[in-house]
């Protein structure tokens, strides 16, 4: 196709696609989920117990997740938001019964270290329970 300008020239237009802004954008898009990739799976890092049986299941982002660390100390994440520091044991319950409100489902998801002693994970477990959680235990499941 041609035009004619104000001068009376005749131009052609460009058939062609310029294909190197879309390969500038793509790399860059890349490159930002390379760097953010890794930042999204963060936690408290906790050695899970491992299991011989049971079948892997993908909790939802938006999951409550209750982690216990080696130490005792509680953290409650929800909303896709990790906590980075402990809550008292004492405000569990009122914080879980918050959140559990706002959502259809009302499960937790406790995470436990293997090297937690077992009455700090049952004292966990029954303060979700006063909480009217449905709890599910996370465990590794070996392979």
């Amino acid at each position: 196709m041609a035009f004619i300008d104000h001068n009376r020239r005749v131009h052609s237009s460009l058939s062609e696609i310029n294909v190197t802004p879309l390969v500038d954008v793509m790399l860059v898009l890349l490159v930002i989920f390379m760097v953010t990739a890794p930042l999204l799976h963060t936690g408290i890092q906790v050695n899970l117990p491992r299991t011989r049986t049971g079948e892997p299941q993908a909790a939802s982002p938006y999951a409550l997740i209750v982690t216990v660390d080696r130490d005792g100390n509680i953290y409650l994440s929800s909303g896709g938001r990790t906590a980075h520091t402990p809550i008292p044991a004492s405000e569990l319950p009122g914080r879980l019964r918050e959140e559990l409100a706002r959502r259809p489902e009302k499960r937790v998801y406790v995470r436990g270290d293997g090297d937690t002693p077992y009455r700090v994970i049952a004292y966990v477990l029954g303060l979700c329970k006063e909480a009217g959680a449905s709890v599910s235990l996370v465990t590794d499941v070996q392979r």
